[in-house]
């Protein structure tokens, strides 16, 4: 079954299981047991870190056919009945052959909100958006952006994962103001561990005139993290949508997905 996923990750240590620590997998994996009466393991389409929230997740889950519901969409208004208030489960379908919540995603889409108003964050906002009450040149930071797109290695934005690739293909990194409200609009096939936050810091360092455009450029250069990066805190970001391809292109997907990706001029193993 796929499951659409909202939640506010204030109170959360992140969405991956972790002992002793509430998690949104925990909560959800807990609750749909509950329902279903049998154990259950998600796959999440992006493991997304501690305070970090979202309104576009996706996840599947394998259930056992003496348990599978007729109509899954039931257990929508099951699950709100279990779950706690500050995550919910929006919609649940059954998934097509070959569908996979992360290997099948062709891309991601984040959303970064800041507020530079000298008093902070409205209060019914506070959660969500950031405040950053510093003068900022939003031309600046819309140049640096562009400087960041492509398929590049994106070490200098990424902690490590031993074994894991930091090539990214980041296909949007756009900025929008509305009054003292800027929101960052970030999308790439996938993202590494903190790179989104990282992309931020490294943008909010050249609009606040910390930095200047050639360091954004030699950072992509950089073939471990940068310790010159700031990273934004975590409230700021949500995850608001994740691409899949038609039904009939998701095993193809699968297999790109698990290939190693190279980039120009150098290889990473996955």
């Amino acid at each position: 079954m796929r499951l659409d996923i909202s939640y506010d990750g204030t109170n959360f240590s992140g969405w991956a299981r972790q002992a002793g620590l509430r998690t949104v997998c925990g909560e959800i994996e807990e609750k749909l047991g509950t329902v279903l009466r049998t154990p259950l393991q998600l796959t999440v389409a992006g493991r997304t870190d501690a305070g970090v929230h979202a309104t576009g997740q996706v996840a599947h889950v394998d259930v056992p056919v003496d348990v599978l519901p007729e109509d899954p969409s039931m257990l929508v208004r099951r699950l709100a009945r279990f779950l706690p208030k500050d995550v919910r489960v929006k919609r649940v379908s059954f998934a097509p052959e070959h569908f996979d919540a992360r290997f099948s995603a062709t891309r991601r889409h984040y959303e970064y909100r800041l507020t530079t108003a000298v008093y902070g964050a409205d209060p019914l906002r506070v959660r969500d958006i950031v405040s950053y009450p510093k003068v900022l040149d939003l031309e600046r930071m819309r140049t640096a952006s562009e400087k960041l797109l492509g398929l590049h290695d994106f070490a200098a934005f990424c902690k490590r994962r031993e074994g894991a690739t930091t090539v990214r293909d980041l296909q949007r990194f756009e900025w929008e103001r509305d009054g003292d409200v800027y929101t960052a609009f970030v999308s790439a096939d996938a993202f590494c561990w903190s790179m989104v936050r990282s992309l931020v810091g490294a943008v909010l360092a050249v609009g606040e005139g910390r930095r200047d455009i050639e360091w954004i450029e030699d950072l992509l250069r950089e073939k471990s993290r940068s310790s010159s990066i700031l990273v934004a805190p975590a409230h700021g970001l949500s995850l608001v949508r994740v691409d899949y391809p038609a039904d009939a292109d998701l095993a193809a997907r699968n297999q790109i997905t698990r290939d190693v990706r190279t980039a120009p001029g150098g290889c990473c193993g996955d």
